[in-house]
């Protein structure tokens, strides 16, 4: 099984338990922009995807896209 057959199965096993996996991000996105090890560029992903900016606008749009679909938001 080469590379992308590996990719493409592990991705189909996250689906399968409810992830997302349609919007990945790889070091190669860091690094057609900045020079940098893969070590760093994976350092700038998981910062960038973890900033609690990011997290805000995520959990902002999963509001926006819920409601939009009339989906009732459970109350805790």
């Amino acid at each position: 099984m080469n590379n992308h057959q590996e990719i493409e199965k592990a991705k189909a096993l996250l689906k399968e338990n409810g992830y997302q996996v349609y919007n990945l991000w790889h070091i190669d996105d860091v690094k057609s922009k900045f020079e940098c090890t893969d070590d760093e560029a994976h350092g700038v992903l998981i910062n960038a995807l973890q900033n609690d900016a990011t997290m805000e606008q995520i959990w902002f749009a999963i509001d926006f896209h819920a409601e939009e679909e009339g989906l009732k938001e459970i109350d805790n």
